[in-house]
């Protein structure tokens, strides 16, 4: 069967928004009208060279959603492609020629299979005749083609947003169905202006359906989208529903909101009604103010959300939300979270990295794994934010983020880089491309209280995202969510900037015991104690703007404590001979655990999230995550230990790193601490020497008063104990209202004998 060219479903609205589909998450009750068939399970599988060869017999299964690698039988040399961003990096690095680069023309990169597609089959049952038939492939890369009955239906190229099908025409009302989906096997199938998603660092590109698949059958008039936009200030939302008309006929109908609380189901607000006449094949936009008296806040620390019931004549659907506010602040340089200051802490997931890992399997998918990732262990760490780095994820795991309360900076999968970074690569970004992907992505996530900044690029300098891509889309967010795009001018007054402060980069790349390391000496954490003075400074930022730390480190280790390729050089010039997998372990967490106490307790950034937490952990790979075992989430221990302390809402930072002291010796050691809490926090304060046997050696204390989301240096001036050997030094603040649990600020010492005592 020839594949003719089909365009996108977009002709019964704009661009803008689309079809919203069903948006209550799964464990809500199906509404009245809309039947919503979900199609997950075990799907046929079959691979082919040719855009037309649809396989008539299927030999392999694979889970929806999933990745192909997880097919049974496996699929030979599943996600074998480099992509031209890779190869780039390679020719700087001098594991790839640049002759045979420059052989790449205009190709994407070079694919190492002997396949070009993935189809995927499933027979399903239709429900019942009714009006309109809607297809939705909530994310599959790369592209989706969709046949129904031998029907082709039409086409979605974009990796990263839903694609919505009519097949109404298409579809055997109350029998037996055959739904066929083709996907690109790797990026170089997708058009050129298509995003397929750019990173420098990953080796693989990995395909598959990796979102729900769900059939929606409804009558018209059909709710195409429903946006919440809360409005803190008058206790109410503003509902926008845009209706569309399947039929040859005019229709008038009412559109009716209701709210209740999610999980009490209990009613909020009283029906609001709005009488509309939707012409015959068109669409039209409803704007509804909701009243909800004394409206419950959703945050991190209470995600309370409620739900609103959209119906008209012949439709409806319901919509979870939750009530908040999330900006940033130019003139403070700070987070606001529903009026007040709001501090950041956090880590990264880049889960398209993640993919490519033999150990992903289907982790991604699986509900009580997820739970551990994005609940159980930010708890313990006392995170409230993650960056999902460089490609969106699973409708599910912003769900779960919702219910469970964490703030994302959602981050599309753009990495331009700097043209000085990369040999012979050039940025390729079709503008109205990426206004049709940012609008379809805007409108997949919009109504989700987690997601609370657009983060359009990763290390970017190209600023046509700033310039005009952004402001084409920011209006169709009614919530006005601030948007980030890395390193070029912000878009909007009040955008945020990131930062990526890699203070041992330049450590790690000199060879140890070269002319170019003796004339590069290697940071040291001693050099802290200079870059902000004895106590904590105002936010700076070149632009004027807030600032999220949301990179730091240069420290990955694989799971197994072998060096990442950007860290082979570093541990050999910091540990010298001592450089075991152990020390490795311990020193990665002891330097992270330090730049983590220190850039919250100088109150530079909005926002610190550590990177990385979950991405692949490869031998080839240029970074890593920081578990030990991936597939129980057991955290690396040391890691696990070090950064428990170091994000403690009640920060503490032992303003020292000098690695010797003398016996006896007497001076006073700066102590800065932070309250991210909005209550007062009081206590005591104290500063101990412990011996090798963790007894308590010398030690001294001051009181500590910190205002709601304060900050508050104090010295202390312990006398440095008389015998010599290897000492931690140890500040401890243990609040009045929590004395069993004190924030711990840890440094190692050794004490030599004073030239007075030889």
């Amino acid at each position: 069967m020839k594949v003719r060219k089909v365009t996108r479903w977009l002709a019964c609205c704009s661009a803008a928004v689309l079809f919203a589909g069903c948006t209550v998450p799964r464990a809500a009750a199906q509404a009245t009208h809309r039947t919503t068939l979900l199609l997950d399970g075990q799907w046929d599988v079959e691979d082919s060279v040719a855009a037309d060869a649809m396989p008539k017999v299927y030999t392999h299964k694979a889970p929806v959603p999933g990745l192909a690698h997880s097919a049974v039988p496996a699929f030979p040399n599943v996600d074998q492609y480099q992509s031209r961003e890779l190869l780039s990096n390679l020719v700087n690095q001098g594991r790839y020629s640049k002759a045979d680069y420059e052989k790449l023309g205009d190709a994407r990169g070079i694919s190492h299979q002997k396949r070009n597609y993935f189809w995927y089959r499933k027979v399903f049952d239709a429900p019942a005749k009714d009006a309109v038939a809607i297809l939705k492939v909530n994310k599959a890369q790369f592209g989706t083609v969709a046949y129904l009955n031998g029907v082709l239906i039409g086409e979605h190229d974009p990796c990263f947003t839903a694609a919505y099908f009519d097949v109404t025409r298409a579809i055997h009302w109350g029998a037996r169905n055959e739904l066929v989906i083709r996907i690109g096997a790797h990026p170089g199938v997708l058009p050129k202006d298509v995003s397929a998603g750019t990173d420098f660092e990953k080796n693989r590109w990995t395909p598959g359906i990796y979102d729900d698949v769900s059939l929606m059958v409804m009558d018209n008039p059909v709710i195409a989208t429903v946006q919440v936009a809360p409005q803190l200030a008058s206790s109410s939302i503003l509902v926008q529903t845009v209706l569309h008309n399947y039929s040859d006929r005019a229709i008038s109908t009412k559109v009716q909101q209701q709210v209740m609380e999610w999980k009490s189901r209990a009613v909020r607000s009283g029906d609001v009604e709005t009488e509309v006449d939707v012409p015959a094949g068109e669409s039209k936009t409803v704007l509804q103010t909701v009243p909800i008296p004394h409206a419950h806040l959703w945050s991190p620390e209470d995600p309370f959300l409620y739900q609103v019931a959209t119906k008209t004549g012949g439709d409806d659907t319901v919509t979870r939300f939750g009530m908040r506010k999330f900006r940033f602040d130019t003139v403070t340089q700070r987070a606001y979270l529903n009026g007040k200051p709001y501090f950041l802490r956090g880590s990264n997931i880049t889960l398209h990295r993640f993919f490519e890992d033999p150990q992903s399997g289907t982790l991604p998918w699986n509900e009580k794994w997820l739970h551990r990732l994005l609940v159980t262990i930010p708890k313990q760490m006392h995170w409230n934010a993650f960056r999902f780095c460089i490609g969106p994820v699973p409708d599910r795991w912003l769900e779960i983020a919702d219910e469970n309360g964490l703030l994302i900076q959602n981050e599309f999968m753009v990495w331009t880089g700097h043209p000085d970074w990369h040999t012979g690569y050039h940025d390729r970004y079709n503008t109205k491309e990426m206004i049709t992907e940012y609008s379809e992505w805007m409108r997949d996530n919009w109504n989700h209280p987690s997601v609370a900044i657009w983060d359009a690029t990763n290390e970017s300098w190209l600023p046509q995202f700033s310039s005009v891509i952004i402001p084409a889309v920011r209006h169709l967010d009614l919530s006005n969510r601030p948007w980030e795009d890395s390193y070029n001018t912000p878009a909007g007054p009040d955008d945020p900037v990131e930062d990526h402060q890699y203070l041992l980069y330049g450590t790690a790349m000199d060879d140890p015991g070269s002319a170019d390391a003796a004339k590069h000496p290697a940071f040291q954490m001693t050099d802290l104690e200079s870059m902000m003075g004895p106590a904590p400074s105002a936010p700076t930022s070149k632009t004027g703007h807030a600032m999220i730390l949301n990179e730091y480190g240069w420290l990955w280790l694989n799971r197994d404590g072998t060096p990442t390729l950007l860290t082979q050089k570093l541990y050999p010039r910091l540990l010298g001979d001592r450089n075991t997998t152990e020390n490795r372990f311990a020193l990665q967490a002891y330097l992270l655990g330090g730049e983590t106490e220190f850039w919250r307790a100088y109150r530079r950034y909005a926002g610190v999230l550590e990177f990385v937490y979950l991405t692949a952990s490869d031998p080839k790979g240029f970074t890593s995550d920081n578990f030990q075992n991936v597939q129980t989430l057991q955290l690396e221990p040391h890691f696990e230990k070090a950064m428990e302390e170091a994000f403690n809402p009640l920060g503490v930072y032992l303003n020292f790193w000098q690695p010797t002291l003398n016996t006896g010796e007497e001076r006073d050691f700066t102590i800065a601490m932070v309250n991210d809490e909005d209550r007062a926090r009081s206590g005591t304060l104290r500063l101990v020497y412990t011996d090798a046997e963790g007894k308590e050696a010398e030690a001294g204390e001051a009181p500590f008063a910190l205002e709601p989301l304060g900050a508050q240096s104090y010295l202390i001036p312990p006398k440095a104990p008389a015998a010599a050997g290897k000492y931690s030094l140890q500040a401890l603040a243990t609040p009045d209202d929590d004395r069993g649990h004190p924030t711990v600020s840890r440094r190692d010492v050794i004490l030599q004998l004073s030239i007075s005592k030889k």
